[in-house]
């Protein structure tokens, strides 16, 4: 008599915990991939975490960049310099990113020109209603101290409302100051309307004729032809979304230093910029894992009852 009651109860946790973890939402949402972002592309999807910039990231996270979307500070409310601490800036203050805020020269990089159109790229794995605001770092911005609120301009270079989302990603159409060259740093902030939340991202791009040389960890990616940045090996990085993408302090690195990729579309719309090979978001890490889990327990359940039922 007791082993149906064994199996039943097996079942119904089972059940439960399935319940349970389909109400908690994906803490997952998005991060630039063109021009790439430091996040993204020290991620497993990104294509560049072996690099010297990136392990040396990693190795200050004691982690790696798997929640690439997830870098998101609650009620800021537009509060963004009283909120954010000088130095900290490309990890949003958080701890688990705390290794994206190492002054490097290294750090891989996208070329852009001067005074040209720009279309971002934001792949984002859960879309939301809210502002994104684009800084670039002011001339003489100098890549070998941290990153402090002096650098940026009192005023984004551009700022869009609630872009088209498609293909997984917003593109965000701006043009580009006129005035910098060499190695500075895209500063972009997604404030939400529909949640709480401020993202916060660092992308490394470099003006001119002043990229640095070594292994290159971007491809052929140009400008006005909607191609998006490619890793060393050729293959375009994935988002989690199917889409192919283009989204404390160290001493500079210096042979090691990573060839800038192409990047940044040429026209300042909301059409597409890269080509794409899935249609939906596709779930985030945490969403994964529960996922594992649940068929863990739920295999376990099968299993159990099938034991017993020989009994």
């Amino acid at each position: 008599m007791t082993a149906p009651l064994r199996v039943t109860g097996a079942a119904a946790a089972a059940s439960a915990l399935l319940t349970v973890w389909a109400a908690v939402p994906a803490q997952a949402h998005g991060a630039p991939t063109d021009p790439v972002s430091r996040v993204f592309a020290c991620s497993p999807d990104g294509g560049d975490a072996g690099t010297a910039a990136c392990r040396a990231a990693i190795a200050a996270n004691g982690a790696p960049f798997t929640a690439w979307d997830n870098l998101r500070v609650a009620n800021v409310n537009g509060r963004d310099r009283q909120t954010i601490p000088d130095g900290k800036l490309c990890s949003g203050g958080l701890p688990a990113y705390k290794g994206l805020d190492l002054a490097r020269t290294d750090w891989p990089s996208t070329r852009l020109t001067p005074g040209a159109k720009l279309t971002l790229k934001y792949a984002s794995t859960i879309p939301h209603e809210g502002t994104f605001k684009l800084y670039l770092t002011t001339s003489g911005y100098d890549p070998t101290k941290p990153l402090t609120w002096s650098d940026l301009p009192a005023r984004p270079f551009a700022e869009v409302k609630d872009p088209a989302f498609a293909g997984g990603a917003y593109r965000i159409g701006a043009t580009l100051p006129a005035d910098r060259t060499g190695r500075h740093v895209l500063f972009t902030v997604w404030q939400n309307s529909s949640t709480p939340d401020t993202y916060y991202s660092c992308s490394d791009v470099v003006f001119g004729k002043g990229g640095t040389s070594g292994t290159a960890t971007g491809g052929t990616g140009t400008s006005g032809t909607g191609t998006d940045g490619r890793t060393a090996s050729g293959g375009a990085p994935a988002g989690r979304g199917g889409t192919t993408a283009a989204p404390g302090t160290s001493s500079p690195a210096g042979s090691s230093a990573a060839a800038p990729r192409s990047g940044g579309g040429a026209n300042p719309d909301t059409g597409p910029v890269a080509a794409t090979t899935g249609t939906g978001s596709g779930p985030s890490a945490p969403m994964l894992a529960g996922g594992a889990a649940v068929v863990l327990v739920l295999t376990g359940g099968a299993a159990l009852a099938l034991r017993l039922r020989r009994r």
